[in-house]
């Protein structure tokens, strides 16, 4: 599958460290305003895909495409400034600047984005996420919820058209997880399409039209997220052998 009018695809995507294969000829594509889940049991290469995307781990062998451009040779710093923004599993925030400036950095260096155009955007976007009221804590200072939303407004801040999320439902409580959701909704109102790995399903198929099952990274399953959570490999590999 090469995505033919896919907004982000990729073709035979191999990832090995040394004689580890971690991605075994991935095939995947996501169209513009899709919404699509990767799931699978620890070890399966999920975040390795998402870092073969966003460009921070270059591929064995294989080739991405985004708006029907080879990037494969961009670095993460180039993709991001064409449109592909990636959040992290363990947030990362420049821990001593503000959770304002911390957005800033994503508008201006990943944005192109300055001055009161910068300004505005990150006001917009920290609305979004529910945090323009401590929009001048430091990000060091915050706790598990409002890390992730930061982690996800630096994302946003950068006026992504695709957004990789890696397991920013995890460590959440139910009403937090409801909160996110909710979020999610709004991003995906404003037209950028999503590729979420996450181990919380019940957060994910709220949001996802399409599941992707991976396992020893490979592709064991792709479809409707009824028909991937009940596919019988699906059920062996990833969820102890009952259908959830």
């Amino acid at each position: 599958m090469h995505g033919d009018g896919a907004l982000l695809a990729c073709a035979g995507i191999h990832k090995r460290f040394g004689a580890l294969v971690v991605l075994d000829n991935v095939d995947f594509a996501l169209k513009a305003d899709e919404a699509v889940g990767i799931v699978g049991p620890n070890g399966a290469g999920k975040t390795t895909l998402l870092s073969v995307l966003s460009g921070a781990q270059r591929p064995s062998r294989g080739a991405i495409s985004f708006q029907g451009m080879n990037v494969t040779a961009l670095d993460a710093v180039r993709r991001c400034r064409i449109g592909i923004a990636r959040s992290h599993q363990i947030p990362r925030p420049f821990a001593a600047m503000s959770v304002f400036e911390n957005a800033y950095v994503g508008a201006s260096a990943g944005g192109n984005l300055h001055g009161s155009l910068a300004y505005d955007h990150v006001i917009d976007i920290l609305r979004l996420c529910g945090m323009l009221t401590i929009a001048n804590r430091a990000a060091g200072s915050l706790g598990l919820l409002d890390r992730k939303r930061l982690e996800l407004a630096r994302a946003l801040a950068t006026r992504p058209k695709v957004l990789l999320l890696d397991e920013i439902g995890g460590g959440l409580t139910d009403s937090e997880a409801i909160e996110l959701v909710a979020t999610i909704h709004e991003v995906r109102r404003r037209g950028i399409a999503i590729v979420w790995i996450e181990h919380v399903v019940r957060i994910l198929v709220q949001i996802v039209e399409r599941l992707i099952c991976l396992d020893a990274g490979r592709v064991i399953a792709s479809g409707s997220p009824h028909a991937v959570l009940t596919d019988p490999m699906v059920v062996k590999a990833y969820l102890g052998g009952t259908a959830a």
